[in-house]
């Protein structure tokens, strides 16, 4: 089997590194981590949101190497078929890409009104509108994949989609975000993933700190 890498960067900050991680989880396919610090001014920037991510995440495979978490999903997928990444119905497949592709691109008001920090928690957060507007958006489409594939991921069978969206339910707990009960369902069937439980005991244990993610909004 060919030696496999993924590079990451902080377990506690990094949405992304998250859902890469979880994908390579997913797939089944065994891994080092390469964990960059989040001093790194690269890694500090992707998750301060100063620029997008660059090559945090990426797999190296092989001689192959391969960045950016939906182009990371699409390999794994190719080259672990039998983990069914991407549903097996075609309508089902591009609902998927679509809804993954939604996450990698948008919710930019909720990305930076709700930053992801596994080790806080601020009860009452008060949402402002924009990021509400995100956050109404992405509990329309989990509501709509659960009663279209009846459950209990978003594609019925975990795919791509739930490591794509995982990252958000922690900052819906983060900021204490009020759910209706068929999504408050969901979050809890995913945070109760030995992936999820994993990431984040690891999470609990990065001594590092963003002092710019530590204050009280």
């Amino acid at each position: 089997m060919p030696k496999t890498t993924l590079r990451i960067t902080s377990k506690n900050y990094s949405s992304w590194s998250m859902r890469g991680w979880l994908l390579a989880k997913f797939a089944g396919l065994p891994f080092q981590e390469d964990i960059v610090s989040p001093d790194d001014p690269d890694a500090r920037a992707e998750i301060l949101l100063l620029s997008s991510s660059i090559l945090v995440p990426s797999l190296k495979h092989g001689n192959i190497f391969v960045w950016d978490t939906l182009a990371i999903a699409e390999y794994l997928n190719e080259i672990r078929p039998a983990a069914k990444l991407l549903p097996a119905d075609q309508a089902a497949r591009a609902h998927c890409r679509a809804i993954c592709g939604e996450m990698h691109s948008g919710f930019s008001a909720l990305r930076s009104a709700l930053p992801m920090n596994l080790k806080a928690h601020f009860p009452n957060f008060k949402v402002w509108s924009r990021a509400q507007a995100d956050i109404q958006r992405i509990t329309t489409i989990w509501k709509e994949c659960l009663a279209t594939y009846g459950g209990p991921y978003l594609f019925g069978e975990r795919t791509m989609a739930d490591a794509m969206y995982a990252p958000v339910i922690t900052r819906f707990i983060t900021y204490d975000v009020t759910l209706e009960p068929i999504c408050a369902a969901y979050s809890k069937r995913i945070m109760a993933m030995p992936e999820m439980k994993e990431w984040i005991a690891a999470a609990q244990k990065e001594p590092e700190d963003i002092d710019e993610l530590d204050v009280e909004f």
